[in-house]
């Protein structure tokens, strides 16, 4: 994981980097609308740490996410595919906590959490979930594979992919693009910079796409 690269995400959009993503990647980075900020909400930065879960009627304690939280760098954003299950909460308070002191940057759910007071009150580590629902995923869920590329919100997720959170929703960015991603968005934030500056001088929206080339 690049300092470098962390700290230039951390200073641009979730709205940029998606279309960054539309245009240099040629895809979808953009995570489906209702998985959101839900719990200590600020903006997130980190490489992707996987898990992926799948529906069962046995009781299974969620093993091998238990170990990607111990066992993935620290920075790393946790991402938990789930099919989009709303009805089921795939992290609570014991995963936080061991999430908090082995350094993770924050956690994805494509799915429900639960524990929220508790969270809440003993962190301030950002959960990013579909839904808050009290029900376990003991006897309804297992865990089945960890660090594998996995389906989260509409979008494939790669172990080592870039997870960036903020109030627009999630974006993964595909590793390989990254730097060009980045200065895509970079340029594209200074040049909308300018674009408000004179949209205030002019007083018009049109002239300054005309004088700026863009929307």
């Amino acid at each position: 994981m690049s300092k470098e690269i962390i700290d230039r995400l951390r200073n641009l959009a979730v709205a940029t980097l998606s279309d960054g993503c539309d245009q240099i990647a040629g895809r979808r980075g953009f995570m489906d609308f209702d998985i959101k900020a839900r719990i200590n909400c600020r903006k997130i930065v980190g490489t992707a740490a996987t898990v992926f879960e799948t529906p069962t009627n046995d009781l299974h304690l969620p093993d091998l996410a238990f170990e990607v939280i111990d066992e993935a760098p620290e920075g790393s954003v946790i991402v938990i595919s789930s099919s989009g299950d709303k009805n089921t909460a795939f992290w609570g308070e014991l995963m936080n906590a061991g999430a908090c002191v082995n350094g993770h940057e924050g956690v994805v759910v494509d799915g429900g959490v639960r524990d929220v007071e508790l969270i809440r009150k003993d962190t301030d580590f950002p959960v990013y979930a579909r839904s808050i629902v009290p029900a376990s995923s003991v006897g309804r869920f297992k865990t089945i594979e960890k660090n594998i590329p996995v389906i989260v919100g509409g979008v494939m997720v790669k172990p080592g992919d870039y997870i960036v959170g903020d109030d627009d929703g999630i974006v993964c960015i595909p590793a390989e693009f990254i730097k060009e991603i980045i200065e895509f968005s970079e340029e594209a934030e200074t040049t909308e910079e300018e674009m408000v500056k004179y949209i205030h001088k002019t007083g018009s929206i049109t002239k300054a796409t005309e004088k700026f080339g863009r929307a």
